[in-house]
């Protein structure tokens, strides 16, 4: 039995209650749960398991072999039962950062349409994004126009495609590196912008912000040459959102 992603629902969610399905000093499985496994770039999410008699500090958040959420408890942390009721609670701020992050790679590649990310990596102090991109703009002229993005506020949504949907647009995807998984029939899109005409639209299964104003102002700190033609970008949050 896989665990029940209840962050793909509502990403928003700061906590839930559960059953533990298994558990050991590897981690803690449970049939539903609002932290988010580390993929995609994205890393998993923290937090603390509680129940009665005891409560377990989540370190790291992965995917198990069958892919559920596997919880990793903190060095020397106890361990709940297997059919214990628990509440799961996210490190929220941790994890609110990492969507507003989120989020401003998928406008980075909005930025600079055509061109194809060979790698990113989200944090919740910084982030960067490597790019496909001979001659790349000045750090600045990007910084710009990602906050000119942010201050648009647009809406973010998603919409679910057939595979066969994706084939037949192979551009939706923008990442060289990581491909969207298959097998489940379904590809999920997370959109930027209005359905009709978005600013930015590409398979993702991470989590993001409600509308791009919840960002709040970014920075681009730095830009490296990484090859021949692969070129990093770095990224801060500059503020935090009012």
């Amino acid at each position: 039995m896989q665990t029940t992603p209840l962050f793909r629902d509502d990403a928003y969610a700061e906590g839930n209650s559960a059953i533990v399905l298994e558990a050991s000093e590897a981690g803690v499985i449970l049939d539903r749960s609002v932290f988010y496994p580390r993929a995609g770039g994205q890393p998993g999410d923290t937090g603390t398991i509680i129940w009665e008699g005891g409560e377990m500090p989540v370190a790291d958040t992965v995917k198990s072999p069958d892919g559920s959420a596997l919880h990793v408890p903190a060095p020397g942390s106890g361990i709940p039962p297997v059919g214990a009721k628990v509440t799961a609670k996210l490190d929220w701020t941790r994890r609110h950062r990492h969507m507003r992050m989120h989020t401003t790679l998928h406008l980075l590649c909005a930025a600079m349409p055509g061109i194809y990310a060979t790698g990113n990596q989200i944090g919740a102090e910084k982030s960067r994004l490597d790019f496909d991109l001979p001659e790349p703009p000045t750090k600045e002229w990007v910084t710009e126009k990602l906050n000119e993005l942010i201050v648009a506020d647009y809406p973010i949504g998603e919409q679910w495609i057939a595979e066969e949907e994706l084939d037949a647009n192979p551009g939706l995807v923008r990442t060289l590196s990581v491909q969207p998984p298959r097998g489940a029939g379904q590809i999920r899109l997370v959109r930027i912008g209005p359905e009709q005409e978005p600013v930015d639209l590409q398979p993702c299964g991470g989590t993001h912000v409600r509308r791009t104003g919840e960002i709040g102002r970014v920075e681009v700190t730095k830009m490296e040459s990484k090859g021949k033609q692969n070129r990093r970008i770095h990224i801060v949050l500059a503020e935090d959102p009012k």
